[in-house]
């Protein structure tokens, strides 16, 4: 009976000529040709984890674009609003009178309300930065 990784079945069942102390290694003319590591010297190797095929990391650039046409989307609707509601509208503000389209007062209350929670935000930010270079 033959087997490939040269189990004990190979080897001579006769006299030996030499002793070999316990642990030592056999010499290559007595594991009859193997030259592999048996069973016991061999330590189990784990493959790699394996990665989803097709799956692409998104990018800094990706995320630029994403934006972008996300803008031009808003963008789009926000122009379709304005045309559609050029109506005049009278507005007050601190004792100041005025008229305008609506959808134009509506915009500049956007963009006001905008400047303010990014002025909150930025302040928040700076506070952070500067709590995080002090440690």
């Amino acid at each position: 009976m033959t087997h490939a990784r040269g189990g004990a079945a190979d080897r001579p069942t006769g006299p030996t000529h030499h002793e070999l102390p316990e642990g030592a290694l056999e010499p290559a003319e007595l594991r009859a040709g193997d030259v592999r590591p048996g069973a016991e010297e061999t330590t189990p190797v784990r493959p790699a984890p394996a990665k989803p095929a097709g799956k692409v990391r998104p990018t800094r650039i990706s995320g630029t674009w994403v934006a972008v046409i996300a803008g031009l989307l808003v963008l789009v609707v926000l122009l379709i609003f304005i045309l559609q509601n050029l109506d005049p509208a009278t507005v007050r503000f601190f004792g100041a009178e005025g008229s305008l389209p609506l959808a134009i007062a509506m915009l500049f209350s956007a963009i006001g309300g905008a400047a303010l929670v990014a002025l909150i935000g930025g302040a928040r930010i700076l506070q952070l930065r500067k709590q995080a270079r002090r440690r």
